[in-house]
């Protein structure tokens, strides 16, 4: 909104010091503080309100030290969270970018799973919250939504490369294509429909869906979408399952999300910017350049609610914000073609839903194979086994912390390694 008024009182009026918002740099750092405003200034009164309404924390005595002092402590802060994303994307980003219109809508479906889950857990009484399969279905629904909407916009492409230009006989002129038209005049070919999967195989960074197909090349373009759209769902639903996960200590899913996001926002600028992804040899998708608006809201939203999450919390992000953010960052990485990467920037997700699945994949084995059921683990997701071998709640956040900016540091390094 604001961006749209200030661009119009520049073109119009050329009022002093609109020209500002053209910039993205600019945008994003006005993202990141209006983001810590609102999850700081509305953070406090959310949490009295919720404490009003005694939505508090529902707490299974599980035998770690600390967990029944944290009995009532406000859940569903995810509010908070959600709040300091949408609405500065809503005033600073351009809202008519179809890459920004994806992330809020998937902002607004996973936010609305989440909180149908919080509020079954809190307000009936319920402890497993929404069934499983309904929660499933939402996530599958939200990434068939992402994959329709990729393959359908005009609006997601990738910058032509020189095989493809030559394919079509245009001439290549200062890195840029041209042809002409009827009448002989000269136009410009800057980008070409991708169909979101034209990109070679593991190039880049790059997962080309098309030759995952038993086909010949020709073909794949027509069927690439039968391996594209249950790939979608497949990175959105497991991501968006990890978060959940993690977020089992204070502060632990926020501070690995704003690693996360902080990250996505450096390779949002580079796909963004045809000069930098010249310079680093990564694909330029037009367009992205606004995804780095979007993650430094995350990135905003995220500190400013570890605020009041960090330990002691007195508050918990619950479903609302933790499926949100795990949709958030899977959506943005597939928005960015760096889906291969999610293992490693994402790495603490990966390892704590690891834990869990060989948990209990290990402790059914050996009761078939035994007669009693063994475990690799003290307990899963794996922080709490560090909390069983006695180290302390803020030990564990932190140390996950260090790993995970280490892990991103890894992961951007491979602008280099091409």
């Amino acid at each position: 909104m604001l961006y749209e008024l200030f661009n119009w009182l520049d073109t119009n009026y050329d009022f002093t010091g609109a020209g500002l918002w053209k910039y993205i740099s600019f945008r994003a750092g006005m993202g990141i503080v209006i983001s810590l405003i609102i999850s700081m200034l509305f953070g406090g009164r959310i949490i009295r309100f919720m404490q009003k309404l005694q939505i508090g924390e529902t707490v299974r005595d599980l035998g770690l030290e600390g967990q029944l002092s944290k009995k009532g402590t406000p859940t569903m802060g995810g509010v908070i969270i959600i709040m300091g994303i949408v609405v500065p994307v809503l005033l600073v980003a351009d809202l008519n970018n179809i890459y920004v219109l994806i992330m809020l809508v998937v902002t607004t479906w996973m936010a609305i799973i989440g909180f149908v889950d919080d509020y079954i857990k809190v307000f009936k009484k319920n402890k497993e919250g929404l069934s499983s399969k309904s929660k499933l279905v939402g996530q599958v629904v939200c990434g068939l939504i992402v994959a329709l909407m990729m393959i359908g916009s005009d609006e997601i492409v990738t910058r032509m490369d020189v095989e493809k230009g030559e394919e079509l006989g245009y001439e290549q002129v200062g890195g840029r294509f041209e042809t002409q038209d009827a009448v002989g005049d000269t136009i410009e070919v800057a980008h070409y429909k991708a169909y979101v999967t034209n990109l070679p195989f593991l190039k880049n960074n790059q997962l080309d869906y098309a030759r995952l197909l038993p086909f010949e090349r020709e073909r794949d373009m027509k069927w690439v979408w039968l391996i594209f759209v249950p790939m979608v769902i497949l990175i959105i639903t497991a991501v968006s399952n990890a978060a959940n996960l993690t977020d089992g200590l204070d502060g632990l899913a926020t501070g690995v999300s704003s690693v996360v996001a902080m990250t996505l926002a450096i390779f949002a600028y580079v796909s963004g910017n045809v000069i930098l992804a010249n310079y680093l040899n990564v694909f330029y998708l037009p367009g992205t350049g606004e995804l780095v608006i979007f993650a430094a809201c995350l990135l905003g939203a995220c500190t400013g609610f570890l605020w009041y999450n960090a330990y002691p919390a007195q508050v918990f992000m619950g479903d609302t914000g933790s499926l949100t953010l795990g949709g958030i960052i899977a959506t943005l990485a597939i928005l960015l073609r760096k889906e291969l990467l999610i293992p490693v920037l994402c790495g603490v997700f990966v390892a704590e839903n690891l834990s869990v699945m060989l948990q209990v994949s290990y402790f059914k084995y050996t009761k078939r194979k035994y007669g009693e059921g063994r475990r690799i683990f003290l307990m899963s997701p794996l922080h709490h086994h560090f909390q069983k071998k006695g180290m302390p709640e803020a030990k564990i956040v932190t140390r996950f912390w260090i790993v995970s900016i280490l892990l991103a540091v890894l992961t951007i390094l491979t602008l280099k390694v091409r």
